[in-house]
């Protein structure tokens, strides 16, 4: 019964601190560092299984330990950025007084070059795909504050014609120019298509299938 009540007392405890206003901001910061944990592994955790399954060679327990430590990076590393994202922008917030754009720009810039400034296979794909999605949302912004004039047609078609027609190109003739994981997605698209032998690696398995020497 006691050990009952402790409980309560503390929860009790635990939930009116949370409710402080002047903690908010350390809060948030708390908050934000275990969000960015949750999200970077359900984010990896598929995507790791699948292209480690599909791709990568080795034993069922290798395989595992790839998934896992793919998994462990990318969750570790958006939490430490969200962590110094948000301790940085509170910080500023709380030495001039007021919330201003070029807070969230330094925070972010700090952020990025301490936990996503190494050059490895997880902070490139990250990297590349907010690239992508900044040079899509600064296209629309520059529409928007009259920089460029609205394009009177949609864009997209001509957009996807000149991705796929240099992506292939560089596959094609620079493949080392490409990123690891794409060229092996690739590879598996466009040249194990050229190859079989027989019914079974034409349908049903992708290479034929090796049988163990007894």
């Amino acid at each position: 019964m006691a050990g009952s009540d402790l409980v309560k007392t503390l929860m009790f405890t635990i939930n009116n601190l949370l409710q402080q206003e002047k903690y908010k901001v350390a809060l948030a910061v708390l908050k934000g560092f275990r969000n960015g944990a949750v999200y970077g592994a359900k984010i990896r955790a598929p995507h790791a299984l699948v292209m480690t399954f599909l791709f990568r060679g080795g034993s069922l327990k290798d395989k595992l330990r790839a998934i896992l430590k793919a998994t462990y990076t990318h969750s570790r590393n958006l939490a430490c950025f969200v962590f110094t994202y948000k301790g940085l922008q509170g910080l500023q917030q709380k030495i001039q007084g007021k919330s201003l754009q070029s807070h969230a720009f330094l925070a972010a810039c700090i952020g990025g070059w301490l936990v996503f400034g190494e050059n490895n296979n997880i902070n490139s794909q990250i990297n590349m795909y907010l690239l992508s999605r900044i040079l899509f949302a600064l296209s629309r912004l520059a529409v928007e504050k009259g920089v460029i004039p609205a394009p009177k047609q949609d864009p997209f078609p001509l957009f996807a014609t000149l991705v796929w027609g240099i992506v292939l190109w560089l596959f094609e003739y620079y493949p080392h120019t490409l990123q690891p994981s794409l060229q092996s997605s690739m590879t598996y698209l466009y040249h194990d298509s050229n190859v079989w032998h027989d019914i079974s690696d034409f349908l049903v398995y992708n290479k034929p299938r090796t049988v163990s020497q007894k």
